[in-house]
């Protein structure tokens, strides 16, 4: 029974003795000017610093660690959210089968434009209405702004 007791007042005493050197720190400076701190004083113009310390706070470093968690957790949220925005590949190749078959349908209503002595539109009925000049330049126009948007890029 006695040996623990022993073994417990020992370690106490490494402690207090430990804290009483790790407390004495020295600030000097040398011939050079040069300012230098260490455990031991050295030469004349030796200053002791006095140096408090605290136990760290475990209820502060818990919230600190759980705050760095949380963010942590919400950037990898707010990534997986960009994620799921962006269009898959898949996506992005069917939207490009589409630009190429509009632009091919554009590009063959352009050269029916320009090789059709006449332009016509069907009207509610189905006849066949002729376009004038103006409304066949307009009508050309169109087309070629819908070249432009689904042929470039």
């Amino acid at each position: 029974m006695k040996k623990p007791v022993i073994e417990i007042f020992a370690m106490l005493s490494l402690l207090v003795a430990s804290a009483a050197f790790a407390s004495e720190i020295y600030k000097w400076t040398d011939a050079d000017g040069n300012v230098h701190y260490g455990d031991r004083p050295i030469g004349e113009q030796v200053e002791r610093v006095a140096i408090v310390s605290r136990p760290t706070d475990p209820a502060r470093v818990q919230a600190m660690t759980q705050a760095r968690a949380e963010a942590r957790a919400e950037t990898a949220e707010q990534e997986a959210l960009l994620a799921a925005e962006r269009p898959s590949e898949e996506a992005l190749q069917a939207e490009a089968r589409e630009r190429a078959d509009k632009c091919s349908t554009y590009r063959e209503r352009l050269q029916k434009f320009v090789t059709s002595r006449r332009l016509y539109r069907e009207d509610e009925d189905g006849e066949r209405v002729y376009l004038d000049e103006d409304e066949t330049l307009a009508a050309r126009e169109r087309v070629e702004d819908r070249i432009d948007e689904y042929c470039s890029s």
